[in-house]
């Protein structure tokens, strides 16, 4: 049948991942770092993801397409609910209990700012550096956070779908102004963390950089699902 859509221009995209937010059908996603249309039959063509998008990417299009299928969306939506969340969690009420917290680690923090934003581009630190560019909720997500990623590192947190900013041209000036030795990034494995890696791709085409790296992707049960080149 002929309907409305939506169509998505990927040179306008710039992978922030606001209209996956925003689309409830769950109709759009993050593909190397650029927003798609997953499934005609999942976009109702009303178009909530529109005003979301900071580029204008988004636009209608009217065209061939299979009929919104709100039946298919509810069964999708209730596997996704089925895999979400914390397996085997309970909650607990304390009611004047004494809780013992076990012995905390020592933090493996070793500067400071930590948003990307903040960084000052020249700082000394960043210099013969192995930097780890994190999203912010990654570090909530693994237990071994502090020891597996931040130990020996300089980190720079950010948040693609929060903070709505262009990460690269920040990240750009730093691989620029340093020698950088080594880059790791982690990300969820939600649509919006693509962001992140897309910009630290995009900084890095953009310098004319080659810096050895890889992507660590974690999983919202805080496992690690993948661990790919840079």
């Amino acid at each position: 049948m002929v309907r409305k859509i939506i169509k998505i221009d990927k040179e306008k995209c710039n992978g922030c991942g606001a209209c996956v937010t925003a689309c409830h059908e769950n109709a759009i996603g993050l593909v190397n770092g650029k927003a798609v249309l997953l499934r005609d039959d999942y976009c109702d063509g009303l178009g909530d993801c529109l005003p979301t998008c900071p580029t204008n990417a988004i636009s209608f299009e009217e065209r061939e397409a299979a009929a919104y299928d709100e039946q298919a969306i509810k069964a999708n939506q209730k596997k996704r609910a089925n895999h979400s969340g914390c397996p085997g969690s309970q909650s607990k009420q304390l009611q004047n209990e004494t809780v013992a917290f076990p012995p905390m680690e020592g933090s493996c923090l070793s500067q400071w700012p930590v948003q990307i934003k903040l960084a000052p581009v020249n700082a000394p630190y960043f210099h013969q550096s192995h930097l780890l560019i994190a999203a912010d909720c990654t570090a909530y997500s693994y237990a071994n956070f502090h020891q597996q990623f931040m130990k020996g590192a300089i980190t720079l947190i950010g948040c693609p779908k929060l903070d709505m900013v262009d990460y690269s041209e920040k990240l750009v000036e730093i691989f620029q102004h340093n020698e950088i030795q080594e880059i790791t990034v982690t990300r969820m494995e939600v649509p919006c963390c693509g962001g992140m890696e897309y910009a630290v791709k995009t900084a890095l085409q953009k310098a004319r950089k080659q810096i050895l790296g890889k992507v660590v992707t974690l999983s919202t049960e805080g496992n690690i699902l993948s661990i790919q080149p840079l």
